[in-house]
């Protein structure tokens, strides 16, 4: 009996042990960690912008981060930083400053710094993305304008002593009526070859034939250009042929600044509409190709210039290019790149043709801060377009002039701030940036209104001729802009030269003249700081 009872106390303990192992075994298990489902960018992506980055992970549930977790994330290399970091439903938002051009960054999310809202939950992995950045522009470089750079003789002087002093074909084959680009509608007749021969005659050497192409080109996806319009512009450039000037053309006022959907280079378009900037790409490629088949036989006097005058209808004043100009920038580079590798594909002289680039607006300061140079299969090919009305108070149309005088001459009251030496600031910093690395810079455009009376009208002749010698001194060729208007009466009174025969109209025969010789005369005698001399 005694035996017994041992025998039931033993089989007892042996439950109650038995019994423990089961509860210890059979504790709940922890909620499964929160697993990383994609990041944006995608890891391993290239060609992101260097303006601020938000980069996301997302995961497969609702996430936190506390403050003391969020010090464990990093971004290396360090010539970037986080500035701030967030989460937010299924994402955690990393926003980085700083960027540096054509670098491999890795943003790193220790194992545990992220974790979700279950209760006893698995520790989240660590992760990371990689990404490398586009090109970055070249620093705006410090100049001092007081010193003249020494006449050198790379690729880029070899350039302007070769183009020279130049003259626009304004309002002509870029003017529209509507959404119809028409040559006469703006009231300068058809020109002729009399016109490009008379001006071979005066000292010029290239001439700019902006074109607007709206109204001519066809739906997508071959957008053929009207056979016409084509066929008349090929007949133009014959003019400059013949008469032995070299030549460029582009695409103008196609550009679309706050205007109807016909004029397809919108930028603030493809900034705010999913898919837009493919659409323009597209079109772009296909209206270069269309147009360097066209004229790919031609010698190295033909020019393709990309576009004009690029910008989001604020000319850099926008407020959302003031928030984010990168962004826009970024896409002008884009539609840069396209232009080239489309006339480039066509082959013919076209594999080494030289091609105009401009940067934002055209405009000599935004273009030191945001344009990068396209990639090209050809070497020291291509040109920095940019254009310049500067100072606005004294060169500009209509409300924009206040003064009839410029430069250290001028009288008190009557002259605007920037004289003689802000104008060769702006040509030294183009020249240290592009020149001096042998890359070739013009200004397409440059000019100054009419004046009324003799001693403004000396003032604009003055302005001209030493803009003319600056962008000489400093290796790049002018090409100035003439619209035919010769009336002051017209706030757009940019005309020198009749476009139908080519003599001279308003002032054009004291203009004309003298920024040939700004550009042409290499005398000794003949120095920027003799034009200084020369002020009324």
């Amino acid at each position: 009996m005694k035996l017994r009872y041992h025998f039931i106390a033993l089989a007892a303990l042996a439950c109650i042990f038995s019994c423990g192992e089961n509860a210890e075994t059979e504790k709940p298990k922890k909620a499964e960690a929160a697993k990383l489902v994609s990041t944006t960018p995608a890891d391993g992506a290239s060609d992101i912008s260097i303006a601020p980055l938000s980069v996301v992970f997302t995961y497969d549930q609702n996430i936190k981060c506390p403050l003391d977790k969020q010090a464990l994330i990093q971004i290396s290399p360090n010539t970037a930083s986080i500035s701030s970091i967030g989460a937010y439903g299924t994402d955690l938002t990393i926003k980085i400053d700083g960027l540096a051009g054509e670098t491999q960054y890795t943003v790193t999310v220790p194992a545990g710094a992220v974790s979700g809202y279950k209760s006893d939950q698995e520790e989240t992995a660590a992760a990371s993305v990689r990404f490398k950045t586009k090109a970055a522009p070249v620093p705006v470089p410090e100049v001092d304008p007081d010193v003249l750079p020494q006449r050198g003789s790379n690729i880029a002087w070899q350039m302007a002593e070769k183009m020279g002093f130049g003259w626009n074909m304004g309002n002509q084959m870029d003017a529209f009526n509507g959404e119809m680009a028409n040559e006469t509608c703006w009231g300068n007749p058809a020109c002729t070859q009399a016109t490009f021969t008379k001006l071979k005659s005066y000292g010029v050497k290239t001439v700019r034939i902006p074109i607007t192409w709206v109204g001519h080109i066809g739906t997508a996806p071959e957008y053929k250009i009207d056979d016409t319009w084509m066929k008349r512009v090929a007949e133009i450039v014959g003019y400059a042929e013949t008469a032995g000037l070299i030549c460029i053309i582009n695409t103008h006022h196609d550009e679309n600044n706050n205007s109807s959907a016909a004029f397809w280079l919108d930028i603030k378009g493809a900034v705010n509409t999913p898919g837009k900037n493919s659409e323009i790409k597209n079109e772009i490629k296909a209206v270069w190709t269309q147009i360097a088949n066209q004229f790919k036989s031609k010698g190295d006097w033909l020019i393709f210039e990309s576009f004009n005058e690029i910008q989001d209808g604020g000319w850099g004043w926008s407020e959302a290019f003031k928030k984010n100009p990168q962004i826009q920038y970024d896409i002008l580079n884009e539609w840069n790149q396209v232009f080239v590798d489309a006339v480039r594909a066509t082959g013919g002289n076209n594999a080494t043709r030289f091609l105009g680039v401009p940067g934002y607006a055209a405009n000599p300061g935004l273009t030191l801060k945001g344009f990068v140079l396209p990639k090209d299969s050809a070497k020291d090919r291509l040109m920095v377009g940019v254009h310049s009305y500067d100072p606005s108070s004294f060169c500009g149309a209509g409300t924009t002039v206040r003064f009839e005088e410029w430069g250290h001459s001028g009288a008190a009251g009557k002259k605007p701030a920037e004289d003689e030496r802000v104008l060769r600031k702006m040509m030294a910093e183009l020249y240290e940036a592009y020149v001096s690395k042998g890359i070739p810079c013009y200004f397409g455009e440059c000019g100054c209104v009419n004046k009324t009376s003799e001693r403004s009208k000396a003032f604009q002749k003055y302005y001209l001729e030493y803009f003319s010698k600056a962008a000489r001194s400093y290796g790049m060729p002018c090409i100035i802009w003439d619209n035919g208007v010769a009336q002051t009466s017209n706030g757009e009174a940019f005309g020198y030269v009749n476009h139908g025969t080519g003599a001279y109209i308003g002032n054009g025969s004291a203009i004309i003249p003298a920024m040939a010789k700004g550009q042409n005369d290499s005398s000794p005698s003949y120095t920027l700081e003799s034009v200084y001399n020369s002020a009324p």
